[in-house]
Formats: C-alpha cells, sequence, structure tokens
C-alpha cells in the first residue's frame, strides 16, 4: 500500500510539472497542432467575420493555421475526462480547463495530443524605437468647441485633440474593444443614452463567468468606458464618442489569479475575430494571489507574460492595442505591468491636469530596456462617471489609456490609409517630449493634431 502510494506521488509530481495552474483547481492544458482540422486558409469566412478578413486583406497581413479554432475532437476528449472548459485560445492552441478533482490532470496529460512544451513567441510586428528628433511641424491649438466638454474639457485640450474632432473626426467608423472586469448599469447610465441609442455597442461578452452579462459587474469597466464614450453636453464628452465599442469582461475583480491573463488572451481573440480595430485594457498584472506564479521584473521583457505575448500576436493581426502602464508608481514595484511591457502596444502613463507625472503611474524601463510608457495623458483628477454620483473625478492610468485609446481612434479615422503600426509611430513621434525622453514620461504628452499633419506631410 505504502509503494503504491509513492509510485502515486512521484506520477503526480511529474506531470505536474508539465501542467500550468493558473488557479485553485484550474489547469492550462496546450495541444501539440491543430491536426485535421476542417478550417482552410481559402475559406476564412468560416472562422473570422467579414471585417476581419477585410482588415488581413488592407494590411496584406496573411491568415495562417494560427488563426483556425482549436480542434473540437481534443476539446471534447478533455471534457470527456471530466473537466469543465473555462476558456479556449486559437492563437495558443490551448484550453483552460477546471475540475475539483486534481488527479484528472494526470489523464489529460497522457493523451498524445497533449503537448508538454512551454509557451513560444509568436511572429508579430516588433516595434523599433526611432532615433530621437525633432517634428518641426507647427500646431496650434482651436480655441473654439464643436463640443461642450464640460468638466472634461482639459483632458481633450491637454492632448489638443480638440482640432481633430472641429473637422469631425470623433471616432466614427472605427470599432473600440475593451477589455475590463465589468460595465455595471451602462445598459442605463443617462449618460451612456446616446451610444445605445445609436447602435455604437456592437456587443457584449464575459469570458470569467462565461454568461451574457456584464452589465451587472464591476464599475471600473463603466467608468473606462465613459472617458471615450459618455456624451452628455456641458458635463462630460468622451475622446471618440461616435467610436463603436464592444464591451468583453475579462477581469474577476474580487481575486488575482494567473487565469485572468488567460481570459485577455481569449478577449483578445475575440476581439480580432470580429473585425475591431483598437484594444484597449486597463488591466494590468505582477502580482497575483498564489505569490508562486507571480511575475519578477525580469519577466517585463514583452516575451514572457501571456497578455503581453498575446497583445503583439493582436498587433500582428493589424490591431492597434492601448495598454495603461500600471498604478505602481508609489510602491515598492514602481514598474509598468503586463501585457504594458508589450513592445508592439502603445502605453500610456498618467499626468496631472497640468502636465506633471501622477506619483502612482508606473514607470520604465522594460526589463529588456525600452521605453516605456511611451505617452502620457491625463490620469489625476480626471472626470468619469459612476452610477450614482454622475460626473465625478478620479485617479489612475486605468483612466488616462482610454483617454489615448479614444484619441488614437480619431487619428486613424482621419487617416485610414494608415496601419495600427504608423498610427503609433505618429503618437510618439510628436509627443512633447519625443526628442528627450525618459523612463518616466516616455515620450511626453501627445499631440493629436501635430500627429495629424504628421501623417499629411507623408502622405497617409
Amino acid at each position: 500500500m505504502k509503494k503504491g502510494l509513492l509510485l502515486s506521488v512521484i506520477f503526480l509530481s511529474f506531470f505536474s510539472g508539465f501542467a500550468q495552474k493558473v488557479a485553485p483547481n484550474t489547469w492550462l492544458i496546450r495541444f501539440k497542432d491543430k491536426a485535421n482540422s476542417t478550417y482552410s486558409v481559402d475559406k476564412p469566412l468560416e472562422f473570422l467575420s467579414e471585417r476581419a478578413v477585410l482588415r488581413r486583406q488592407k494590411y496584406n497581413i496573411p491568415i495562417t493555421e494560427q488563426d483556425f479554432p482549436v480542434n473540437k475532437t481534443y476539446i471534447d476528449s478533455i471534457k470527456n475526462l471530466g473537466f469543465e472548459i473555462y476558456a479556449v485560445s486559437k492563437w495558443f492552441n490551448h484550453v483552460i480547463v477546471h475540475s475539483e478533482d486534481s488527479t484528472l490532470i494526470n489523464k489529460a496529460y497522457l493523451l498524445d495530443f497533449v503537448d508538454t512544451v512551454k509557451i513560444s513567441k509568436k511572429e508579430k510586428p516588433k516595434y523599433i524605437q526611432p532615433d530621437p528628433e525633432e517634428v518641426n511641424i507647427e500646431s496650434k491649438p482651436d480655441t473654439f468647441y464643436n463640443y461642450d466638454y464640460g468638466y472634461g474639457k482639459n483632458q481633450v485640450r491637454i492632448m489638443n485633440l480638440q482640432n481633430l474632432h472641429n473637422k469631425g473626426f470623433s471616432g466614427e467608423g472605427k470599432q473600440i474593444a475593451v477589455l475590463d472586469a465589468g460595465f455595471k448599469n451602462v445598459d442605463k447610465i443617462k449618460g451612456f443614452d446616446s451610444i445605445r441609442t445609436n447602435k455604437q455597442i456592437l456587443g457584449i461578452k464575459d469570458f470569467v463567468a462565461r454568461d451574457s452579462d456584464v452589465y451587472r459587474d464591476a464599475t471600473h469597466g463603466m467608468q473606462v468606458l465613459s472617458t471615450m464614450a459618455a456624451d452628455i453636453p456641458g458635463k462630460l464628452i468622451g475622446t471618440a464618442p461616435k467610436a463603436k465599442f464592444w464591451l468583453l469582461r475579462t477581469e474577476d475583480e474580487h481575486s488575482e489569479n494567473l487565469v485572468e491573463e488567460y481570459y485577455w488572451i481569449s478577449g483578445a481573440e475575440f476581439a480580432d475575430s470580429v473585425g475591431a480595430d483598437i484594444i484597449h485594457s486597463s488591466l494590468g498584472y505582477n502580482n497575483f494571489d498564489d505569490k508562486s506564479v507571480s511575475f519578477k521584473y525580469k519577466d517585463m521583457n514583452g516575451d514572457t507574460a501571456p497578455a503581453s505575448i498575446a497583445s503583439d500576436i493582436a498587433s500582428s493581426k493589424g490591431i492597434l492595442c492601448v495598454t495603461s502602464a500600471g498604478n505602481e508608481g508609489n510602491v515598492p514595484w514602481k514598474y509598468i505591468t503586463s501585457p504594458a511591457d508589450a513592445d508592439s502596444t502603445l502605453t500610456v502613463g498618467a499626468v496631472s491636469g497640468e502636465g506633471m507625472i501622477a506619483n502612482f503611474s508606473s514607470v520604465g524601463p522594460t526589463s529588456d530596456g525600452r521605453i516605456k510608457p511611451e505617452v502620457m495623458a491625463q490620469g489625476a483628477f480626471v472626470w468619469v462617471l459612476l452610477p450614482k454620483r454622475g460626473v465625478t473625478f478620479s485617479f489612475g492610468t486605468s483612466f488616462s489609456g482610454p483617454i489615448v485609446a479614444g484619441a488614437v481612434a480619431c487619428l486613424w479615422q482621419a487617416h485610414p490609409e494608415c496601419s495600427n503600426m504608423e498610427i503609433i509611430d505618429a503618437v510618439i513621434k510628436t509627443a512633447d517630449r519625443y526628442s528627450h525622453p525618459d523612463n518616466e514620461y516616455g515620450y511626453g504628452i501627445p499631440n493629436f493634431d501635430k500627429a495629424d499633419k504628421y501623417l499629411k506631410m507623408k502622405g497617409k
């Protein structure tokens, strides 16, 4: 009996070395291939929306096996072992599974199509930081405003975004996928009447509870959305009030587990598949309830954290990813968090209304020496919506990030011929510290009028 028990312990230990635990009783299982797939690169509309396919065609992005759904036979085999499937990733070819019976993971890793190789970096458009040089373009802020921004006026004015708004570029035609913890009462709050009436909410999806209601969980995503989409003249107008939105819950506000990075991946894949232009995330990961899987600063290299790798893959599909830097600036960690370390994402820190860095704003560099954040926006005393209090002020890179994401939508609307990386490049090159960047302010506060003129000058 004791010998049998010892062998069982050895057996469990051997396979648990391959099984990645991402939450209590929850594991990642990766598959070796997508063999015998019923899908073909010649028939992409069977697994991608028309809008997603058109994005690939426009920017000459190939559709590959990476875009194929995971083999259904593999998923069914895992289910038949007794697991509940929490999430599926086609980009990484894995499933996240849950079971109260921890011995089931041993059976899963005996299946011949299950892979034991750790995650590897996929090809992506690595953003090469340009050599500092002055961009000699004059930019005069408009002193008139087509929108009555109310309390939120400075959030727009500090980036000279009103010039684009005055020209009629308010995000129309652009789709922004917002990955967050929940969007409580967005279906009821008066400040979102406009986007509801005009059908600017294209869809919702909950990757955490796997149900269809994102409107009952957490106010964080609702506040984030308000910085872009609110339309309350005289009180608060967001930076992209005419854009359309996908509201995706990928964060469980009640815990902090590695599994949430995999929910993030699922959300990013969904955003790609429906044809979103921009992904914005005000989420950051470094420290988990299970300290054994927490990241170290050396992991903030863009190539280690799952969500960071996924953000770069999303960029390789033509999506423009905007991520908040994090609020770790005044705690011992202090650095940016995942996925803000991804090299193809536009990472945003926070400043005051006067342009001074907020003490909570996470700083760079990445552990491999890249400047992060790239740009800054107002994140201290920033005006947002709350369900009962209405328009009120708050703090965080959670809000400076979406403010920039909305502004980017306006710039991209004005220059639809540009790729995602060309838009990021223009935003960085025309920021106010471009010629003397550092690891607190990055390249500084964007000037969206200047970025617009820069792209016109380049013939973009």
